[in-house]
Order: structure tokens, then C-alpha cells, then sequence
């Protein structure tokens, strides 16, 4: 009755899942998560980068929800929230970019893929970020080596199953088992790792591995990356 409305501030951590975001609004009662899903997969939300054909899928928006900090009401309205989240990423994701996924050959859902793995790949450190993105660019460039072979990609698929970690599992996201790009975004990417896909360092790098500092190593063929892993310095 003409009250004020409650707003509430929240900060969208940058790789976050569409769960871990639905999770975190329910959490701060901008929405239930139930009413957030069914809005994800129902809505028609008015952006050039959603495909309508895929109304109805639930990881639709997966990639397209800007990580940032938000003003939402309390008992805010499920669409309304979702869009003030496509709105930034349509605003971020600027005609520079556009027309610099253009000329990679790749459209911008598939560019928000490849910043979703860099993103849980390489966290926040830059020199990794710009060579995880060479290495990915490298695969898919490459005639010999045609699935990607990325770790983050199936713990995506567990954190929703709750099976265990295996190069095994028969998914769409496995990029050990299907060959160039998973199904579709495995988080929501922030700017720097939007534009790390975008303009990836050049390098002959096929290959890196987790070292015991936190960061990685990077090699040019197998039998490095491997020397690599049995070495006292592999830190997966």
C-alpha cells in the first residue's frame, strides 16, 4: 500500500553456474529458485544472442547472466531479475565484440562456451587466462586433436548428477568424449575471460597441467605434458 520496496544488493561471482546464481537469489529472497528455472527455460527474453528455438530447455540462459553486483527487490519478479542480468551482458558484450566473434568464424554463444571454460580453467590469473584461451583455440583449430580434453566441463555435469569424476561419462558437456565445443556455456564468464576467447594469445601450445603454485604449465606436445604429470611439480 504505497510501502517502499525492500532492495537487496548482490554480487554475482564471475564463472558462477545459472544453479549457483538461481541458489544465491532464493538465498537473498529476490525470488525462489523453482520460479527463477522456470522462467530461465520459458521466457522469451527479447536478446539476438538467444536462440527461441531453444525455449523450454532449462541451461538456455547458461553463460548470459552477467556476473556483477545487482539492486534487486525483495519478492522481486523471477523475468524481471533474469532480464536485468541479459541486459548487462547484452550492454558488456559490445559491436566490437560481436565483430570480432564474427571474425573468428564463431557465433556469440559459442565464444560465451570457450569464456566459460577459460573462466573455471584459469580463475583470475591473466597470464594463464590469455594462454588457457590459445591452447582451446589451438585444439579447435587443429586437425589431429579434436576433442579439448578439459576438466571443467564434466565437473559441470556432477555438480547436477552428484556421480563421480570420470572422462567417461556419456554427456554433451564431455569434452573428452565429443569432439570441438561441449553442448553450450558451463557458467557465466566475466569480461576478462569473454575477451581472453576473443583475442587469445598466440601461441603452439596443445597442452597444460595444474602446477603446485596454483597456476599452469604449458607444453607444446604430449609427451612433455605427460613428463610433466609423473614430475613431483604436477599439482592436479
Amino acid at each position: 500500500r504505497g510501502g517502499k520496496r525492500v532492495e537487496v544488493d548482490v554480487v554475482i561471482p564471475e564463472g558462477y553456474t545459472l544453479k549457483q546464481i538461481f541458489t544465491l537469489l532464493e538465498a537473498n529472497n529476490v525470488c525462489t529458485e523453482k520460479e527463477l528455472w522456470d522462467a530461465a527455460a520459458n521466457e522469451d527474453f527479447q536478446y539476438d544472442f538467444l536462440d527461441p528455438a531453444t525455449l523450454g530447455d532449462k541451461r538456455r540462459l547458461e553463460g548470459f547472466l552477467f556476473p556483477d553486483t545487482y539492486r534487486f527487490f525483495v519478492s522481486d519478479s523471477p523475468s524481471r531479475a533474469i532480464d536485468k542480468m541479459l541486459k548487462n551482458f547484452n550492454d558488456k558484450f559490445t559491436a566490437e565484440l560481436r565483430t570480432r566473434a564474427s571474425e573468428l568464424g564463431y557465433s556469440i554463444r559459442e565464444i560465451i562456451t570457450i569464456a566459460s571454460m577459460i573462466e573455471r580453467e584459469a580463475g583470475d590469473d591473466d597470464t594463464d587466462r590469455d594462454l588457457v584461451a590459445s591452447v582451446i583455440h589451438n585444439r579447435l583449430n587443429s586437425r589431429n586433436l579434436k576433442r579439448l580434453e578439459i576438466d571443467a566441463t564434466i565437473y559441470y555435469v556432477i555438480a547436477e548428477t552428484g556421480q563421480e569424476f570420470s572422462t567417461k561419462i556419456d554427456s554433451p558437456y564431455n569434452t573428452y568424449m565429443v569432439e570441438g565445443l561441449p553442448a553450450g556455456p558451463i557458467g557465466n564468464p566475466g569480461i576478462a575471460s569473454i575477451r581472453a576467447a576473443l583475442y587469445p594469445e598466440t601461441s603452439n601450445y596443445y597442452y597444460y597441467a595444474l602446477n603446485k603454485q596454483g597456476t599452469h604449465n604449458f607444453f607444446r606436445d604430449y609427451d612433455a605434458h605427460q613428463a610433466f604429470v609423473k614430475s613431483d611439480e604436477y599439482g592436479g
